[in-house]
């Protein structure tokens, strides 16, 4: 009975003669049914998704994919209207990811992949999420974008054009071409030992440059033509990655870091990974070194951005000062200069066509909370000029440029409205595709989080995000909500990643629920610096992270509207895993959970070495790793739980869960579980998703509220 229930039944008279008591009575007795439901997990379920924002090299083009529901299809816009223009008819929740969308030089096609779920391992693999007696099939794709005919080109990944309108792509660890006017059949461009996992074309087109790894060590090639040999760039025995051009075609820049195998050092302390930024002349193969990173912890390398820009110098990206950051590097003398200076982190970063200016979404800005949202700054390369072109409560990520203007587009959200692509001209802003948001997503009805901190026992201050509907019991169950990952952070408003959309989208009806959702943004994650980034004694080597997750869970109990008998807990993939250590370690706090896709045993982190000499501490961190698994504490693990796991998880193998139950059944525990066939970690299909996200919520609500 609500509230305007209750009075509408007073004005009839119905009421009237009933003592007030009795009526307080029954308020305090049902107190969740003063907490009217307002939406579906299906319908803010409907969260509108962009990905695989692109621009044109020439002209004012770009276009993007839009998951509808499970409904991945790709659309177009150009200056000056920007008009959102659907371009392909993919109308049915298949689980077929869109994925390497890209126009040629020319800016005449659009390249894509269809199939596949490049968010894990074994990307090129098909998903068959509807479990159709024939499997669908990884293929590339083209759209003539003077008739916006759209079809499939050949079966293949990793697609990469060249000028005009060269495509290459990787199939079986080769280079393969294929034509886009019908003239040529895809064939194999030349064969080389061991596997090739990167290649681009020069800027004319006449070349291509590629990294092809032996196993022990890896090297950067060029490819002329059927009669020059390749030309290798200063083979060595280390591994050499990320190799770029030159506007000129002349030089290539590329990253060295060891290779082999080096001494049997220990396991539990953390060392540093060399790294160091290499110039060659692209003719004769000769190189030099130009940098050397700090040898510290927050110098080691971690896959770095680096491009040539307009003067013939380079920037790159370096954890050196402990937090993410941009460089501009003199290629005479070596010296380099911090572009981003401040405490946040610089991530989705584009240089521009001109190689002048640099674009990047970024953790901060003048709005409190900016920590824990991202923003578009741009920084002119010559000068090192940096400027912000968002600010506020919203999300923005992902920026490309448009044409030779300053025009930009990014993703664009707010903690109710989904993310949308924007397009950024000066001052203005235009959102495309508000109409494609459906008519009963509650955008209107969606709490806004609220940033909170909280400190763990060693002293971390760990920050988190509130979900909360106002009303309801004066006494509300409470929920921790653990990301995967680890290295994710989640925000004040819907995440530029899809699988963390959903999780904002579960968060937000556990809420209009009655739930008080406390997401934890605990070490591993982004976005707090090196330091809250790569702890030491993590995940297999002690596991210090889950004292966030623990911390958390206090914090949310001995909040005032919330009842601390009543917590619970749920997370996916990494989140699965610490789900499962609180279940283990402290049902007396989490008296309930949901395990999605989680790991639960490390004890086989290590391998046992054929060799005779072994790490000193090989013995000890085997016992830790076997310490920090949830297998370790199954006899104190007393809370109910669901264990939630799609059988081609290419990201967490599905015999962790399937482990799990078999120790569960073997020890006389209760549990209960889903098995999604044919998905994968992702869950590509929009209706298994839905599926499981409400049978989180019914179990969480079965055992915290009903």
């Amino acid at each position: 009975m609500t509230i305007k229930t209750m009075s509408l039944l007073f004005q009839k008279g119905t009421l009237s003669s009933i003592p007030i008591y009795l009526l307080l009575f029954t308020i305090y007795l049902f107190p969740f049914s003063l907490h009217s439901q307002s939406f579906t997990m299906e319908q803010v379920g409907k969260f509108s998704f962009p990905s695989e924002l692109t621009s044109s090299p020439v002209g004012e083009k770009i276009a993007w994919a839009m998951n509808e529901q499970g409904k991945r299809n790709i659309y177009f816009a150009e200056g000056p209207t920007f008009s959102p223009e659907k371009l392909t008819d993919f109308n049915t929740d298949d689980g077929q990811e869109i994925s390497s969308l890209q126009f040629t030089p020319d800016g005449k096609w659009l390249v894509f992949v269809r199939g596949g779920d490049h968010g894990g391992g074994n990307a090129s693999s098909t998903v068959n999420a509807e479990n159709l007696p024939e499997f669908p099939k990884v293929e590339i794709w083209k759209i003539n974008l003077s008739s916006g005919k759209s079809e499939p080109i050949t079966e293949g990944d990793d697609p990469f054009v060249g000028y005009p309108a060269q495509v290459g792509y990787l199939k079986n660890g080769q280079i393969w071409k294929i034509s886009l006017d019908n003239s040529q059949k895809s064939s194999q461009l030349f064969e080389v030992k061991g596997r090739v996992n990167s290649a681009q074309y020069s800027p004319d087109g006449s070349k291509l440059l590629f990294v092809s790894n032996r196993g022990s060590h890896s090297l950067v090639g060029v490819y002329k033509d059927e009669s020059t040999s390749i030309k290798w760039i200063a083979p060595s025995f280390h591994r050499d990655s990320n190799p770029q051009w030159s506007a000129d075609g002349k030089q290539v820049a590329f990253v060295r870091t060891q290779g082999g195998r080096g001494a049997a050092v220990s396991l539990l302390k953390p060392t540093h990974t060399p790294w160091e930024i290499w110039l060659a002349n692209a003719e004769s193969g000769e190189a030099k070194k130009l940098w050397k990173a700090p040898e510290t912890l927050p110098g080691s390398y971690s896959s770095a951005f680096l491009s040539f820009s307009a003067d013939g110098n380079l920037v790159f990206q370096s954890y050196e000062d402990g937090w993410q950051h941009l460089y501009s590097m003199d290629v005479n003398s070596g010296m380099t200069t911090l572009l981003t200076p401040g405490e946040f982190m610089v991530e989705q970063i584009k240089i521009s066509a001109d190689k002048t200016k640099l674009t990047f979404s970024a953790n901060t800005g003048t709005t409190s909370g900016d920590i824990d949202r991202r923003h578009i700054g741009v920084i002119t390369i010559a000068d090192g000029r940096l400027a912000w072109e968002t600010s506020g409560e919203g999300i923005e990520a992902y920026p490309v440029w448009i044409g030779d203007d300053g025009k930009m587009a990014y993703f664009s959200a707010t903690a109710q409205r989904s993310h949308l692509i924007a397009i950024k001209e000066g001052a203005s802003t235009k959102l495309l595709q508000e109409d494609i948001i459906p008519n009963d997503f509650p955008q209107n009805s969606l709490v806004i989080p609220k940033q909170v901190k909280f400190t763990a026992p060693d002293g971390v201050t760990v920050y988190g995000q509130v979900f909360e509907k106002e009303g309801g019991s004066t006494k509300k169950p409470g929920i921790i909500f653990v990301h995967g990952g680890p290295q994710r952070q989640m925000l004040l408003g819907w995440s530029y990643m899809d699988y963390y959309s959903n999780t904002y989208s579960l968060n937000q009806y556990l809420a209009e629920l009655g739930f008080v959702v406390l997401s934890v943004n605990y070490r591993l994650g982004i976005g707090y610096g090196y330091d809250f980034h790569r702890p030491a004694n993590a995940y297999y080597q002690g596991a210090v992270e889950y004292q966030d997750i623990k911390a958390g869970g206090e914090y949310l109990a001995a909040m005032k509207q919330v009842d601390k008998d009543k917590i619970g807990i749920y997370g996916g993939s990494y989140g699965g895993y610490l789900t499962a250590l609180a279940l283990a370690r402290d049902s007396g706090l989490f008296k309930v959970g949901v395990d999605i896709h989680g790991v639960h045993d490390l004890d086989g982190r290590y391998d046992l070495p054929e060799t005779y000499e072994v790490a000193p501490d090989l013995d000890k961190a085997k016992k830790i790793a076997w310490q920090s698994s949830p297998m370790a504490d199954l006899d104190t693990w007393t809370s109910p739980v669901l264990l939630i796991h799609a059988d081609d998880d290419r990201n967490v193998e599905v015999s962790q869960t399937a482990d799990l139950i078999r120790r569960f059944e073997e020890l006389g525990k209760s549990y209960e579980s889903i098995v999604v066939p044919g998905d994968t970690h992702h869950w590509m299909k929009w209706s298994n998703m839905i599926r499981v996200d409400q049978a989180t919520a019914d179990f969480l609500k079965k055992h915290l509220m009903d």
